[in-house]
């Protein structure tokens, strides 16, 4: 099989019409067709291109799943609706236009499209999907309009080639594992709209230097910033009330840390081996630190900590006792 003429009294590409059809190199969709089915191309690893006609409102879910070769595709604006994971592992798709009729990027829409340089969301997209982008290696920028109120869990995931994202006023949740892996990525604007930043968000975002974290962020997820080894300043804004497990651990270019009055706990392995943290401040408002928090910062030369914190446990290595002079032993 090399190319498939689809007649015109055809209206409905039906589910698995083409699975695993691995020598179908191209396809012509004629204008009668309104409906790509669930799964309907999946697996046409030798198909190199695609044009969908005007007359086509669905493409359903994993459609076009696992086109190594798919190349080019023209999504119309009489598209409504494309369902999770339609283009998911096309490799060599190159650039992606969606219609202003697209309203959503569903959950794995272009994950896995290693080869995609970019993609243009319209305004009309209100949501990005759980892993939407995940594993596009090679994109190095994204605009996200501000009709984008959502952005999902793993969208951006290991998207290393990606080295600038602005974040629109519109968002205001960043999702768990959202940038995770990003190493490419050098900076980010959050913007005051941002109320949380999920687990994992930016963790091992190696190439990040500076975050400015908004007063509108109330939580900072686990793990949130976890091996972002560039990083050498964070400002932590005083509507966070805890410093969650392992959220800046073995950040070990961060140098010093001032924690704001809101904050109340400080749990395990927070700066865990931050190797490169001279000082540290912490307030009275503070009851509790976690005796793991502050392990492996081995380059300690002042901290400022409540009376009750002067224990070495809590920095282990510390030396609270040579006439009001810490020292750090070692």
């Amino acid at each position: 099989m090399k190319t498939v003429l689809i007649p015109p009294s055809i209206t409905n590409i039906g589910d698995k019409a083409f699975y695993n059809c691995i020598g179908l190199t191209s396809v012509v969709i004629p204008n009668s067709v309104t409906r790509i089915g669930e799964r309907a191309f999946y697996n046409c690893t030798a198909l190199t291109s695609v044009v969908i006609p005007n007359s086509v409102t669905r493409i359903e879910e994993w459609a076009f799943r696992g086109c190594k070769n798919l190349t080019s595709v023209v999504i119309p604006n009489s598209v409504t609706s494309m369902g999770p994971g339609a283009f998911y592992a096309c490799e060599k798709l190159i650039s992606v236009i969606l219609p202003d009729s697209v309203t959503s990027i569903r959950n794995y829409a272009f994950s896995g499209c290693s080869g995609l340089t970019s993609i243009v969301i319209p305004d009309s997209v209100t949501s990005i999907g759980n892993d939407a982008l995940s594993e596009c290696s090679g994109l190095a920028s994204i605009v996200i309009p501000d009709s984008v109120t959502s952005i999902g869990e793993d969208v951006f995931r290991e998207c290393t080639g990606l080295t600038s994202v602005v974040i629109p006023d519109s968002v205001t949740d960043v999702g768990n594992s959202a940038f995770y892996g990003c190493s490419g990525l050098t900076s980010i604007v959050i913007p005051d709209s941002v109320t949380s930043i999920g687990n994992h968000a930016f963790c091992g975002c190696s190439g990040l230097t500076s975050v400015v974290i908004p007063e509108s962020v109330t939580s900072i997820g686990g793990y949130a910033f976890i091996g972002c080894t560039g990083l050498a300043s964070i400002v932590i804004p005083n509507s966070v009330t805890r410093i969650e497990t392992s959220t800046f651990s073995t950040c070990t270019g961060l140098t010093s840390i001032v924690i704001p009055d809101s904050v109340t706990r400080i749990e395990s392995y927070a700066f865990y081996r931050c190797s490169g943290l001279t000082s540290i401040v912490i307030p009275d408002s503070v009851t509790w630190i976690d005796e793991r928090a502050f392990e492996g910062c081995n380059s300690l030369e002042q901290v400022i900590v409540p009376e009750r914190f002067k224990k070495e446990r809590y920095f282990p290595g510390y030396d609270f006792t040579s006439m009001g002079k810490p020292l750090f032993k070692g």
